[in-house]
């Protein structure tokens, strides 16, 4: 038999054994007792049977180790644990605006001026729509204050539950103011200053003389005087849920203060008091101001700005077209809407209220954080009508006073919008 050499340092490979294959399975099988085979086979099986079952165990006890314990001290030093349930992440609950629609007809509901009479109508819990949703401390000043109209005047008419306007009493009167205000922004800030006194139109002759025929209804004795009001509201306000307001309202850009649809003891003052022909009075500091639209606004559109409530948005008349007036069933819980407004020259679509010839008015509570009104530190919703911080400036002289005809009708003309 021919032989090939084999490498240095390898021993030389017996004739009888096969590379390549295992030892036993390469002798001959004179070599191997059929015995030693079967053992020799059923030790492999048993080791291979053996080692299997250690890999999974090691492997479902590595599973069980892998995932740290809050319990165990050293699983502060570990990675943080991942749980293994989903959760959902806190979410806010949006609150839908209600928008405009410009080419509905919303009607004229009010054009013969017979308004509901709003007494007594408000909240302390939630916001209600023709509701003034009070702050619980200015709540509990209704009826402790005896301000207001003396007695309730022929005008109210379907036993006390409405009112007609156009058989309502003005003050007598026509007396013109230097009234001055400026409307400025610097960042977040929208900053009006006025001395309260209209800069677009006159007022009535206060204190009520006993020889205007409003005096038998009432027989306010104030006087109108100069202020010194400064509003601090926020330029973009955020839109939030309902909160509760106290009797300001906010500043119109007549100069003139807003407050909401209550006299100081919580009855309507639009049907109760009576103004003079621009929809204004004065309370006892002098502080003139509004509780309703002006008739003397020439443009009441629902696209104009007229004022800012306390919160920052803006006030906007009623008027979607000719003949087309919004009413607080078209509104809010809030009185406002969203719509395109011209907004410091420009035109947007903003969230605004509006002022109605209906009760509540105006703003029947705020939408996002009211500001303080001057005089106060915080906004409480404790302010009631007839109080204001600080002595009226100029002395409380009133300019001599001019007769004129007896007021003046609703916006628009008479009777109601037109």
């Amino acid at each position: 038999m021919k032989e090939f050499p084999r490498p240095v340092g390898q021993p030389m490979q017996k004739s009888e054994d096969k590379p390549g294959l295992h030892p036993f399975l390469t002798r001959p099988s004179s070599q191997l007792s059929t015995r030693k085979i079967i053992r020799t086979t059923f030790v492999v099986v048993l080791s291979g049977i053996a080692m299997f079952g250690a890999v999974i165990f090691f492997g479902l006890f590595r599973s069980r180790t892998a995932l740290p314990r809050s319990s165990s001290p050293a699983s502060t030093s570990r990675l943080p644990v991942v749980s293994l349930t989903p959760t959902a992440a806190p979410t806010t609950p949006a609150t839908s605006r209600l928008s405009l629609v410009p080419t509905k007809d919303y009607g004229n509901k009010y054009k013969a001026g017979l308004l509901p009479v709003g007494d007594g109508k408000y909240v302390t819990s939630a916001a209600a729509k023709g509701s003034i949703f009070a702050c619980s401390q200015y709540a509990q000043s209704f009826g402790t204050d005896k301000g207001g109209a003396g007695s309730r005047g022929p005008w109210f008419v379907n036993n006390n539950t409405q009112y007609d306007v156009t058989k309502k009493s003005h003050i007598d009167g026509s007396i013109s103011w230097q009234g001055t205000m400026t409307n400025t922004i610097s960042g977040a800030t929208r900053t009006i200053n006025t001395n309260d006194l209209p800069k677009t139109h006159s007022t009535g002759v206060f204190p009520v003389a006993s020889t205007d025929p409003a005096y038998a209804y009432d027989k306010n004795p104030n006087k109108i005087s100069a202020q010194t009001l400064t509003y601090a509201l926020a330029a973009a306000p955020d839109y939030t849920s309902p909160q509760c307001m106290g009797g300001e309202v906010g500043v119109m850009l007549t100069g003139v203060a807003l407050f909401n649809a209550f006299d100081a003891g919580g009855r309507d003052a639009g049907a109760w008091e009576v103004q003079d022909g621009c929809g204004g009075h004065p309370q006892n500091k002098g502080e003139y101001h509004y509780h309703t639209l002006s008739s003397c606004l020439k443009d009441v559109g629902v696209g104009t700005v007229i004022g800012f409530a306390l919160d920052g948005f803006p006030i906007t008349g009623p008027k979607v077209a000719e003949g087309n007036f919004l009413i607080t069933d078209d509104l809010d819980e809030c009185h406002g809407i969203t719509s395109s407004v011209m907004l410091d020259g420009k035109s947007v679509s903003s969230y605004h209220y509006v002022m109605t010839e209906d009760f509540p008015y105006s703003v029947s509570c705020f939408h996002a954080a009211a500001a303080s009104p001057p005089g106060q530190s915080t906004h409480s919703g404790a302010q009631i009508q007839t109080l204001r911080v600080g002595p009226p400036q100029n002395g409380g002289q009133q300019p001599q006073a001019s007769n004129a005809p007896n007021g003046q009708s609703p916006v628009g003309g008479t009777p109601g919008l037109q």
